[in-house]
């Protein structure tokens, strides 16, 4: 038997301020116990972009092009970027970004088309082959840097737009792409449909396509996209996340990832119900079980990665370990308090 499981968890550690009243409640048995009995130790990753962009050997966190390649087209030699449609919310003097939540493809076409007719001159394509993943190629690499819309979800944009030698250009573009979007017929449909019109795109995740990625996992198990889609470039069987994690064991040798997303797709929502009740599912469906498969001994070690912008976290726990019966368990809100402080 030689089974690892790599466990990833965004967005468990609230900020502390949080943390007592959000976790009120809450029973967590297994998920404390692993936090208690294992080894913690730093996590240089911040995201699950980054994570992912490390663990696959996705260069500069060229995640365009991995993404572009999972929605079935051929990236080639250019230079991608993601460029997400969006809805930018004005409040007060902050401008909030909201990402869509339906798009058919219909529209998507619709907009890129405008938006390839008044940029073609300056040589940029966009393209949506899903929906909701919108691209831009580049002849060149552009001097900027950016941050991924998953992080920008929920925030004010104005820290969080791209910075760099090129920034300057790319807020006017990003200001051209607001005006021609602003009154477009889409968006006028949808408004009257009571829907969020797409103001705006996010850039993120640019980069070249790398020759190939890396295969450090035997199966991938998720209810992230992202995840999903390294998985599938890589060449890795991948599936939805099971009712029982231990039916991710089967083969009984090498490493299996499991990414949970849920957590952090509630913060984005601003919905602490949500991630409350996608907490109590990580405890029910994946911490027992994989707790148990590890004492019983089908699996010989559980890493858990916890990001977080700050302070991530890495939490090994083998067999023998998890037998420290001295090594109390802690509520979560101790980590939050531990870990949470930003």
């Amino acid at each position: 038997m030689n089974m690892h499981v790599h466990f990833v968890v965004p967005d468990l550690f609230l900020p502390r301020e949080a943390a007592a009243g959000a976790c009120a409640g809450l029973h967590l048995p297994a998920l404390e116990k692993i936090l208690a009995r294992a080894q913690p130790a730093p996590l240089p990753a911040s995201s699950l972009e980054e994570w992912l962009s490390a663990a696959f050997g996705a260069e500069n966190q060229a995640i365009a092009p991995v993404t572009l390649q999972a929605d079935g087209e051929y990236p080639g030699a250019a230079y991608w970027l993601r460029a997400d449609p969006v809805h930018l919310i004005l409040r007060g003097d902050q401008l909030i970004l909201r990402p869509i939540g339906t798009l058919d493809a219909d529209e998507a076409g619709q907009l890129c088309a405008s938006l390839n007719r008044h940029f073609a001159e300056y040589g940029l394509h966009f393209m949506a082959p899903q929906p909701q993943h919108w691209y831009l190629r580049l002849g060149s690499a552009p001097g900027i840097t950016t941050h991924p819309l998953a992080q920008a979800a929920g925030k004010d944009i104005h820290a969080l737009l791209p910075h760099g030698a090129d920034a300057l250009c790319w807020h006017k573009l990003l200001n051209e792409i607001q005006m021609l979007l602003f009154e477009h017929p889409v968006n006028q449909a949808r408004e009257a449909r009571g829907e969020w019109p797409i103001n705006s795109v996010w850039p993120w995740g640019g980069g070249h396509a790398p020759d190939r990625l890396l295969r450090p996992f035997e199966r991938v198990s998720t209810d992230s996209p992202l995840a999903a889609a390294f998985a599938k470039v890589a060449g890795i069987g991948h599936s939805a996340l099971p009712g029982d994690a231990a039916q991710c064991l089967a083969g009984g040798k090498g490493e299996t990832l499991i990414v949970w997303d849920g957590l952090r797709h509630a913060l984005q929502l601003g919905d602490l119900g949500e991630w409350r009740d996608s907490l109590q599912r990580l405890e029910q469906t994946c911490a027992s079980p994989l707790l148990k498969a590890l004492r019983d001994g089908r699996i010989e070690k559980i890493t858990l990665d916890v990001l977080q912008a700050h302070a991530s976290q890495r939490f090994v726990l083998t067999r023998g370990m998890a037998w420290r019966f001295w090594r109390l368990s802690m509520r979560l809100e101790h980590y939050a308090a531990e870990y949470g402080n930003f």
